[in-house]
C-alpha cells in the first residue's frame, strides 16, 4: 500500500470540499464498518454520522448512502459527487481502516430490504 501524500490531500479536498473534511474525520473517529455476508462476500457499509445523535447510515459506496444528504445533495440537485458517508466507506476501504462484522448471507437480506 503506498502512502497518502500532501498532493493525494489536496486533490481530494478539491474535489469533494468540505464532505472530504468530515469523510476523514468520521474514518478517524473508527466510523465505518463493512458488513460482509457469508457465503457470498456481499458487502455493505455503516457509517455513523456527524450529528450528535451518531446515527448510523447504510451505504455502497458507489452508488447509494441512506442518508438524507445523499438524495439532498447527490441526486436531486446532483452539486456532490457522493454523500460524506460513501466518501467515508471509500477511504476506509482504501486504507484499510473498516471495522469488519461478517454475517450470514439471511442476515444481510434482511438488512438490506429493511432499507
Amino acid at each position: 500500500m503506498g502512502a497518502v501524500t500532501d498532493e493525494h490531500l489536496s486533490i481530494l479536498h478539491f474535489l469533494f470540499g468540505k464532505n472530504f473534511e468530515s469523510a476523514t474525520r468520521i474514518v478517524d473517529q473508527g466510523g465505518v464498518k463493512k458488513i460482509s455476508g457469508e457465503p457470498s462476500g456481499r458487502s455493505i457499509f455503516q457509517v455513523v454520522g456527524e450529528s450528535r445523535r451518531k446515527e448510523e447510515y447504510f451505504c455502497f459506496a458507489e452508488s447509494y448512502c441512506a442518508c438524507y444528504s445523499f438524495f439532498y445533495d447527490v441526486v436531486s440537485r446532483g452539486e456532490q459527487l457522493c454523500c460524506k458517508h460513501q466518501l467515508a466507506a471509500r477511504l476506509a476501504a482504501s486504507i484499510g481502516s473498516c471495522k469488519e462484522a461478517k454475517i450470514p448471507d439471511e442476515e444481510l437480506a434482511i438488512l438490506l430490504s429493511e432499507l
